[in-house]
């Protein structure tokens, strides 16, 4: 017996949208930041151009391509979700916001390589400094960042706000936030988190010039700074390029919560592939080889407790 058709919502008509919880309010969230960015962004630029701090200045331009991935992240939430109902899009545009964190990664990478070439420059050929007002400068752009970074905020909670027809419910367990994750957010998160920590550093090397004279330290603060960006945006680069080609770890919870809940009537699953359809969702293909009468909709029913499975595909095979 096959049946390579059974869906989560088996003989009923069903949806795929797999967007993120929270996704419109992340959405307005980003517009905001992206806002408040472009102030901060021209403020900097200005003093730190004035006042003679490299520190200040690349806090600022390097704030302004953060507004621009943060501008490619909301343009991803406004298509996502304008184009959730596109048939066009066999699995929903649940992982748009995957691809726009990847461009956002890359981003952040050549914001790290500018920051780094600059402050090497400007240590090589250091320039008089007007510490006072650089430093007040760089705290009000420290604030403007911790706000923004607190909008962008995931929440830890396991509600989902998505809307579809997929008629299961989720429990706590499977890593859950892990696999709920809105790159994208994260992506805006990171860029923010970026200007952070420029402000702190360009504060200490600012404080520390002013106090003992280290002129070198500001461009040393914005060397180190470009590594710890260079390191986030790695790490960005390779979760959501892992999304993208869905690669899925040894071990991954979601399948082998699949393969425990079938196959503990001693039915054996023959083929499994389990891949993300957006933050929170994931589609199977499972093939099960049985003795027994069981039909697809019996092992939907089974797997409906399963956190973060939306969409399944059954193939049953007598043994």
């Amino acid at each position: 017996m096959t049946d390579s058709g059974s869906t989560m919502q088996t003989g009923h008509e069903h949806d795929h949208i797999f967007l993120g919880q929270n996704h419109e309010r992340n959405e307005r969230r980003t517009w905001f930041v992206i806002a408040l960015t472009s102030v901060m962004m021209v403020v900097e630029i200005a003093a730190g151009t004035i006042y003679g701090s490299m520190a200040l200045v690349a806090d600022g331009w390097h704030m302004s391509t953060h507004a621009a991935a943060m501008l490619i992240a909301v343009l991803a939430y406004l298509f996502a979700r304008r184009n959730a109902k596109n048939p066009r899009f066999t699995f929903g545009t649940g992982k748009v916001g995957d691809l726009a964190a990847f461009a956002s990664a890359i981003i952040l990478a050549l914001v790290a390589l500018l920051i780094g070439w600059e402050s090497v420059v400007r240590l090589a050929n250091p320039v008089p400094i007007s510490f006072p007002q650089a430093i007040v400068v760089a705290i009000i752009g420290l604030i403007v960042n911790l706000v923004s970074a607190w909008l962008l905020r995931e929440d830890h909670d396991h509600h989902h706000g998505h809307s579809h027809h997929h008629d299961h419910s989720h429990d706590e367990d499977d890593h859950h936030h892990h696999h709920g994750r809105d790159q994208n957010l994260r992506a805006a998160y990171l860029h923010v988190l970026a200007d952070a920590l420029t402000s702190v550093l360009a504060i200490i090397a600012l404080i520390a010039g002013s106090v003992y004279g280290w002129i070198w330290l500001d461009p040393l603060m914005g060397i180190v700074g470009a590594l710890v960006i260079a390191r986030w945006s790695w790490g960005l680069m390779r979760d959501t390029g892992a999304t993208m080609l869905d690669y899925r770890e040894a071990g991954d919870p979601i399948a082998a919560k699949i393969r425990s809940v079938v196959e503990e009537a001693g039915d054996k699953i023959t083929d499994l592939h389990v891949w993300q359809l957006g933050p929170g969702h994931h589609a199977a293909i499972i093939a099960v080889s049985t003795a027994s009468e069981m039909n697809p909709v019996a092992y939907r029913e089974r797997l409906a407790q399963t956190a973060g499975l939306s969409h399944i595909t059954v193939e049953v095979n007598a043994a």
